[in-house]
């Protein structure tokens, strides 16, 4: 039941000339993995584990900055940026019947965005090092859904067409860097995990992970399985946004991040996730000309995903 691990070297990013062959055959053993688990590693995507590290190693200083100074570049939804900025730890509820989660997030969207960064001198790095990330992580999206339309025999071009408008307000696909903190000195409530459970609102998502474990994926028999660090490799799963437009060809997959064991409780963890969504104005209906879902606009239904989430935040700004 593990999560399939899939060579992308025919087509990482820098790759133009590639085989019919080796494609043929990487496409079919993602389009295996999205229709079964919904989830699949990918090495050799050309983001090395470098690039991942520094990004990391910078959101680190920003997260351990004093609360004070993050609450400079708090996440503000009256703003056109809805998303943009910091997100305290316990506002998200991704699971609604469980407590808050434990795990902050620093949201961008937009590359031209007036989002307030960090002026601490300790990181002056921080924007550059995420915009340069969010960058790669978008061009390597772009590759995953051409593969995705290709191994549904669907032409090269037909998601990655309603995806132009990435890093602009006019698409709100998100690069967020996530900071588990350590739970030694902090009073859990009962059923309070890291991050419940939940599916992801949009296409697809790339997710990049430290090896301190905890994420978990629901398998088609209703068990959750590990998800593990792999180095070198990028995570990705399908998300809701993409199983409707497939008509349930391809499954988008509840995970979580479950608590650390005892010994661990006081080891932080972090990730970064690129959620990938398709234009605010598009309208994505069944792609194989069905009617098993109503047409939907993209952003609205993001939106309403969202305040699920955020609907019981005690700060009335962080709800849409």
């Amino acid at each position: 039941m593990d999560i399939p691990v899939v060579n992308f070297n025919a087509y990482k990013l820098g790759e133009d000339q590639i085989p019919d062959e080796r494609l043929s055959i990487m496409i079919e053993e993602i389009k295996q993995a999205f229709t079964a688990t919904g989830f699949v590693f990918l090495e050799n995507t050309g983001i090395e584990q470098q690039e991942v590290n520094r990004v990391m190693d910078v959101s680190k200083k920003f997260f351990l900055l004093p609360e004070d100074t993050k609450k400079l570049c708090a996440r503000n939804s009256d703003h056109e940026n809805f998303n943009d900025g910091w997100v305290s730890s316990e506002i998200e509820r991704l699971n609604p019947l469980r407590p808050g989660d434990l795990k902050e997030a620093f949201n961008i969207s937009h590359l031209d965005s007036v989002l307030k960064w960090p002026s601490d001198a300790s990181i002056p790095e921080f924007q550059e090092v995420l915009d340069s990330f969010f960058r790669r992580c978008k061009a390597l999206a772009l590759r995953v859904l051409e593969v995705t339309a290709l191994s549904l025999g669907l032409q090269r071009d037909f998601f990655v067409k309603k995806h132009k408008l990435i890093g602009t307000n006019k698409n709100c696909t998100t690069l967020r860097t996530l900071y588990y903190p350590p739970l030694h000195n902090v009073t859990v409530k009962p059923n309070q995990v890291r991050c419940g459970e939940h599916s992801d609102y949009g296409s697809v998502t790339l997710l990049f992970q430290d090896e301190s474990g905890g994420l978990e994926v629901m398998h088609r028999s209703g068990q959750y399985i590990s998800a593990p660090c792999i180095p070198g490799t990028v995570l990705v799963n399908i998300a809701d946004l993409m199983q409707r437009w497939t008509s349930d060809v391809l499954v988008s997959t509840s995970h979580r991040v479950v608590l650390p064991s005892d010994d661990k409780m006081n080891t932080s963890r972090q990730s970064m996730a690129f959620f990938v969504n398709p234009d605010n104005d598009e309208i994505i209906s069944c792609c194989d000309g069905s009617s098993k879902y109503p047409p939907v606009n993209a952003l609205q239904y993001t939106k309403d995903r969202a305040y699920i989430a955020y609907k019981d935040a005690n700060n009335s700004n962080l709800a849409f």
